[in-house]
């Protein structure tokens, strides 16, 4: 239940919390301090981010857009991509497959170093 997961800090004003996974889904809730980066990356899973607050600038592909609370994002797989937060906010992803690189450590981080 989500409720009982933790946040964990990744740094750069940017924690998260996982609210559930399996093998062929993953859904993260995301919070950003204002001015937090998301630094451009890909990876091969198909990404969807609904944004629940706040104002971020995403740039997908090379196309930047503004997006803001009730706003969706939709990013395919291996596409560069990346956020900045304009306005403290909170992000809900949801990966397909589920993302083994957060579960075991092994990604790079995309927000700057942990505290």
């Amino acid at each position: 239940i989500a409720k009982n997961m933790e946040w964990e800090e990744l740094g750069g004003g940017v924690s998260r919390k996982f609210l559930g996974f399996d093998n062929q889904i993953m859904m993260v809730q995301v919070k950003f301090e204002k001015g937090a980066l998301g630094s451009p990356h890909h990876h091969f899973h198909t990404q969807a981010t609904y944004v629940v607050k706040g104002k971020f600038e995403f740039e997908v592909d090379g196309d930047k857009q503004i997006v803001e609370a009730g706003d969706g994002v939709y990013i395919e797989p291996n596409l560069l991509h990346s956020a900045v937060c304009l306005e403290e906010g909170i992000l809900i992803d949801v990966f397909s497959p589920v993302r083994e690189d957060f579960l075991d450590g092994s990604g790079v981080s995309y927000f700057g170093d942990k505290k």
